[in-house]
């Protein structure tokens, strides 16, 4: 369990730094490529983030995290909304291979 959530804790922080970083340099005036890389990057490591960790969190409550008791529920189906909202993490590597000049990744078959 601890080494399960360590690796939750570690995709949090990532995902914070990544976000972190996008805000601050909107704030320092960074526009262009440069943001949109950064935004890119930062979109992509959030919903990523928040839809694994979201779902680790139900595996770690066990059955009840599907109940009503917890709220892990409730942060699991707004991860997956978020994802249609914003975009999932695919589109986001894609937008940022563009940027770079990079081929974009391959498609995830599911």
């Amino acid at each position: 369990m601890k080494h399960r959530l360590a690796d939750a804790y570690v995709r949090v922080e990532s995902a914070r730094s990544a976000a972190l970083g996008t805000a601050f340099a909107a704030a320092d005036g960074t526009r262009g490529p440069e943001l949109t890389r950064l935004a890119a990057t930062a979109e992509s490591v959030c919903s990523e983030a928040f839809t694994e960790v979201a779902g680790e969190m139900i595996q770690l409550h066990g059955g009840i995290g599907v109940t009503w008791e917890p709220d892990a529920h409730r942060y699991f189906k707004r991860a997956h909304g978020s994802s249609r909202l914003f975009g999932p993490p695919h589109r986001h590597r894609t937008r940022l291979a563009a940027t770079l000049g990079l081929p974009g990744p391959a498609p995830v078959s599911r």
